[in-house]
């Protein structure tokens, strides 16, 4: 299996999100896990698994994620499985900031636009969008959510 984790990442959280993504499936075949800034269209070639992510600014993904899925071409994911993550607060914090929580219920996180742009291109989709979460706008992440990211990942193989 042939797998890009690709991740935008503004502290370093997401980065770490990556990283463990990429190292659960390491056994499965080669994984390049890159920054969205050093990742090539040749990156996309013979590929069997797009793993995108993102942190959640703003209810969405960050701009350079966004604008590297949408670059791609139509159809250019056909046949490659597909999965979407975001770094976001812990819901307790957002609790705790009523208008926050309020727009967070409306708009949501970055995950279920990025999986659907991962759609639109003809990615197929293998796991729900999923969420890690961070203490804070700065981070770290919260206690065990590396080994969350492995798991998640690792149930990725098993999909077709």
């Amino acid at each position: 299996m042939n797998t890009l984790v690709v991740y935008d990442s503004q502290f370093g959280n997401t980065k770490r999100i990556a990283q463990a993504i990429g190292e659960a499936l390491e056994t499965s075949g080669a994984v390049h896990v890159l920054h969205v800034a050093d990742a090539t269209p040749q990156h996309l070639e013979n590929l069997d698994t797009l793993i995108a992510g993102s942190p959640t600014q703003r209810f969405r993904p960050t701009l350079p994620i966004t604008t590297f899925l949408k670059s791609l071409p139509a159809g250019s994911l056909e046949g490659v499985r597909a999965a979407a993550f975001d770094t976001r607060l812990t819901l307790e914090e957002i609790e705790s900031h009523g208008v926050l929580a309020f727009f967070v219920r409306i708009f949501g996180y970055a995950a279920k636009p990025i999986g659907r742009m991962l759609s639109r291109k003809g990615g197929k989709m293998v796991l729900p969008p999923e969420g890690f979460y961070v203490e804070g706008m700065e981070g770290p992440l919260v206690e065990g959510e590396l080994e969350r990211a492995r798991e998640w990942a690792r149930r990725i193989p098993d999909r077709t």
